[in-house]
């Protein structure tokens, strides 16, 4: 069995140095952190603490990972995940991944070494066949985020139903230059909505224009910067479907400092249904995803696992999406036409 003197001597590090990896001393280097995990793995050395866990066989705690907290869909959810987790009697611990694939495999290593009993992924920088193994240790559930591959347990929302009722509505309102803006290429979330978004279009005998296609964008700073380059095409967009509120408040502001009138000159549709939608003036049309059955949902099911300990096969719980209709898409001279 390995040591942490087997460790050190592999990573060249301290055994000190080593400790304090072990148990998440705060003044470590995350290239030190990244050698001595990398070096546990090869050796398959547990923590002494870790292992008299694993005898014990629980601790009565569950990670969640989100990529960003300040998001407030996120910030809902893990308000909404700890609640949950607290009825069932247990702790929650929150990893934010910040949507780096180091961060989120290092953190997989609190199932690995058993100071967690399952892993909520509401975020997925990975490719599934780097998590997989780690199902080892415990169950993971999926949560907003899916991956077709993983046979786990998931809670999702209908992202495709998203896009389409979102794109639908702008189109029944009289546009045809509708803009598209998404987070993360990795994620599934977005790529489905995307879907969503192209379906509608198709419907409708509608192109799918690239240079109408903005991705990476995630935060009000964000949304500004679309809008900016938005104005700068030749052929601007009347309307603009986003993949967040924050990012949907981003551009409406921008917009108004510009002068432009909304929704008469801009159409925007926000995603989320963020308290931030009826604080913007006009209040923003969203789609509304229900975060809180979303999360009782999972922490239920992560806490079922953990107890049969049966959890390696697919199991798919998906909630329903619903368009919350506001200012920013509906125009008083179009419904009196």
């Amino acid at each position: 069995m390995s040591t942490i003197e087997d460790v050190a001597k592999l990573t060249g590090l301290s055994r000190t140095t080593v400790s304090r990896v072990i148990n998440n001393h705060p003044y470590v280097s995350e290239d030190k952190r990244k050698l001595v995990i990398e070096a546990m793995n090869k050796l398959g050395y547990v923590p002494n603490s870790s292992a008299r866990s694993l005898r014990n066989q629980k601790t009565d705690v569950i990670a969640l990972f989100v990529p960003r907290i300040t998001n407030p869909f996120f910030s809902q959810l893990v308000e909404s995940t700890e609640i949950a987790a607290a009825d069932h009697g247990y702790q929650l611990i929150i990893c934010q991944t910040r949507y780096s694939p180091e961060k989120e495999l290092n953190y997989m290593n609190l199932l690995k070494t058993k100071q967690v009993d399952g892993v909520i992924l509401a975020s997925l920088q990975n490719d599934w066949e780097k998590l997989e193994p780690f199902l080892d240790y415990g169950p993971i559930v999926l949560c907003n985020e899916f991956e077709d591959r993983a046979n786990v347990p998931t809670v999702k929302l209908d992202q495709v139903y998203g896009g389409y009722i979102a794109t639908k509505h702008l189109i029944e309102q009289g546009h045809t230059k509708i803009a598209y803006c998404c987070g993360g290429y990795r994620s599934n979330v977005a790529k489905s909505r995307e879907i969503g978004f192209r379906q509608a279009l198709s419907e409708h005998k509608l192109s799918f224009d690239e240079r109408y296609a903005f991705r990476d964008a995630f935060n009000i700073a964000d949304g500004k910067r679309v809008f900016q380059k938005m104005i700068t095409l030749p052929d601007p967009p009347t309307a603009v479907f986003t993949g967040s509120d924050e990012v949907a408040a981003g551009i409406l502001s921008e917009a108004r400092k510009h002068g432009y009138r909304v929704p008469e000159d801009l159409a925007i549709v926000g995603f989320d249904n963020q308290a931030i939608t009826e604080l913007m003036d006009p209040m923003i049309t969203t789609v509304h995803q229900p975060v809180k059955e979303m999360a009782q949902k999972a922490v239920d099911i992560i806490v079922e696992k953990i107890q049969s300990r049966k959890y390696r096969k697919k199991e798919i719980y998906e909630f329903p999406l619903q368009l919350i209709v506001r200012e920013s898409t509906v125009s008083k001279k179009l419904a009196k036409a």
